[in-house]
């Protein structure tokens, strides 16, 4: 090649190199583009590093005693640090330790699995059913029992769980102690009912029926009721049309509630810890933390991999589910009016009363058992009440073991080791608000500003990632993380300070509940025109003017919510930072270590104080957003 030819082609490729930096510039000159691909990068870090690292935990001999348990089973010589698949194995196949896999696998797994089925039949026959009644017939009360049968989705499902435990514990059950049911009728249930597998079930089911409630009950209302009309003019039986037209159009939202009530109920970590009182129900859940804080941790993380994969393939089973059964969308606005079954003028009456009388003792008894737990002196005698567990300065337990633990037995406003776990909740949750929030604005706006652009797409996606991670996993995976030399800062194992765990539950909660505030934001900002910002670029009004003083005014009682929703769930959690805090560190915390040494009613007072402020929080995100979760079903 001559030299006259290479002088020639260097201009080529220097204008080739303007070109491509010329396109780079204009990319990220949109502010939309920019947000995208530190979004890709921030997410990609924060979500699939420590995924890959549980991943990796599985596949590593973590302990001395993995070493030693690889060699007696395999005859493989590993040490502390080595990479072996070795773990998977030995969980789940183990044959040389009679029954081991199906005591700390198979069976954990089968039983939770049955426990989550028999949950999801309660929550479909109960939200279901209400559903029905409430958008079908003419019963009465349909407000009032609509606002209140969400209040047990609203509310930590641990609530439930320490109100059964409250209503039903007895003499005669293991735990002793008397509870509401023996205190006011003398009546002793039996131990399978206060403890153990049955009541894990119902309560799961209990907190899950609402969310059945919700999703039948929008599709019930929002069919277009030309549909029932035409088989009422044909003379159809009410059953042939309930069977015929009516259940396959609520198919969809029956499959997805069984679908995600099961995926929630297996993974679920709480409700079986707060129920095994009497060790008789040993979860999928509570065997992986065990095996997670008790040296065997490789089987811990191959077990929190297996929900985790099982969790997303039900999720992503649902999604296709609801996508391929879009033919049975049914809205047309054609006719609205839907002819609502006469129950009888007696009739109506009865079972809004029962219904009332049911939906109260789930949503309201619980809040007055607390109350009343909280006050008795004596546990199910009410004549010992008094407000010492309240306002007493002076010790109101008596136990050696709290004293040293926590500190103070003082009443709870004076109990500085109470408070202060409190207030690191309620500055976590800030927190991670602000976090989840302005990220959710920042995601919405980049997904709808280039709903066709892969990296949105990608943003989009994968922000939503952290939804389908059972918290239990999520918390494991994190763990994984602290571990790490390069963490250990964020390890309260490692530094002995409650704020390190403080610091671990802003980054788990703010990744774990991004998807709520990126919703939030995309659909807000979906529903925004690109005209409305385009008309301020025209005036030379930069992208932060834009921001906020245009758009987040516009839409702020959904960006509103985008903060206020990660809060809410934020105060409510236990299960998710479980792994990573101790027993002390936040609100949640310091109940269940409460509860489970003796302190019930410092353990009821808290319970109550934390369920009223998420209760009064969620009332006032309807106030200020306009919306309410039970609207979509309202009669």
């Amino acid at each position: 090649m001559s030299d006259s030819t290479m002088v020639a082609q260097r201009p080529t490729f220097g204008r080739r190199m303007k070109k491509i930096g010329n396109s780079i510039g204009q990319y990220f000159s949109r502010p939309a583009n920019l947000i995208a691909v530190l979004f890709a990068i921030f997410l990609s870090l924060a979500i699939i590093y420590p995924l890959v690292r549980m991943v990796l935990n599985s596949l590593t001999i973590h302990t001395s005693g993995e070493a030693k348990a690889m060699f007696e089973e395999f005859g493989v010589t590993l040490k502390r640090g080595d990479l072996t698949i070795l773990h998977w194995p030995y969980l789940l196949f183990n044959k040389g330790v009679a029954t081991y896999s199906g005591k700390y696998f198979w069976t954990p797994l089968g039983r939770s699995a049955l426990m989550s089925l028999i949950a999801c039949g309660i929550a479909i026959i109960g939200g279901g059913g209400m559903a029905f009644l409430v958008s079908r017939t003419n019963m009465p009360f349909k407000k009032f029992i609509s606002t209140v049968f969400v209040f047990p989705y609203i509310m930590p499902s641990w609530s439930l769980a320490i109100f059964w435990i409250n209503f039903f514990k007895n003499e005669h059950a293991t735990g002793g102690g008397i509870g509401m049911l023996q205190s006011m009728f003398h009546v002793y249930a039996p131990e399978w009912l206060v403890w153990g597998f049955w009541p894990t079930a119902f309560v799961m089911g209990l907190h899950y029926a609402p969310f059945a409630y919700i999703l039948i009950g929008g599709i019930l209302r929002n069919m277009d009721a030309n549909l029932e009309e035409a088989a009422t003019i044909l003379k159809a039986s009410r059953f042939k049309i309930l069977r015929r037209i009516t259940l396959p159009i609520v198919a969809p939202a029956i499959i997805s509630t069984i679908l995600l009530v099961f995926a929630g109920s297996i993974s679920s970590y709480t409700v079986p810890f707060y129920l095994n009182a009497n060790s008789s129900f040993q979860s999928i859940s509570i065997t992986m933390r065990a095996s997670l804080v008790a040296g065997k941790t490789g089987e811990g993380y191959v077990t929190s991999t297996l929900l985790m994969i099982f969790s997303i393939i039900i999720l992503t089973v649902n999604n296709w589910f609801t996508k391929s059964r879009r033919s049975f969308t049914t809205v047309s606005g054609k006719s609205g009016q839907i002819t609502k079954i006469n129950l009888g003028k007696v009739a109506k009456w009865v079972i809004a009363v029962v219904i009332i009388i049911i939906v109260a003792f789930f949503a309201i008894f619980p809040l007055i058992s607390f109350a009343l737990e909280s006050l008795e002196r004596t546990p199910g005698k009410p004549e010992t009440a008094s407000m010492i567990f309240w306002f007493s300065r002076d010790s109101v337990v008596n136990d050696p073991y709290l004293e040293t633990r926590i500190g103070t037995q003082t009443g709870i406003f004076f109990n500085k080791a109470i408070l202060a776990s409190f207030g690191r909740s309620i500055l976590t949750s800030i927190i991670v608000a602000l976090i989840c929030g302005t990220f959710g604005i920042l995601i919405g706006y980049a997904v709808s500003r280039n709903r066709r652009g892969k990296i949105a797409n990608y943003v989009g996606s994968i922000a939503f990632l952290p939804y389908l991670i059972p918290a239990l996993c999520f918390g494991s995976v994190f763990l994984a993380l602290i571990k790490q030399p390069a963490f250990s800062k964020l390890d309260w194992t490692t530094t002995g300070s409650e704020w390190s765990a403080v610091a671990i539950c802003i980054i788990v909660g703010g990744i774990k509940f991004i998807p709520f505030a990126s919703r939030s934001g995309t659909n807000a900002m979906l529903q925004l025109s690109g005209e409305i910002e385009e008309a301020a670029i025209i005036v030379g009004a930069p992208w932060w003017k834009r921001m906020l003083r245009i758009i987040f005014p516009i839409q702020k009682s959904s960006f509103i919510s985008g903060y206020l929703l990660p809060f809410i769930s934020c105060m409510r959690e236990f299960t998710l930072f479980t792994l990573v805090t101790s027993n002390f560190t936040l609100a949640t915390n310091m109940i269940g270590f409460l509860q489970t040494n003796g302190a019930d009613q410092l353990a009821n007072a808290g319970n109550l104080l934390l369920v009223v402020l998420v209760v009064g929080i969620n009332l006032f995100v309807n106030k200020v957003t306009g919306a309410s979760i039970d609207k979509g079903i309202g009669g």
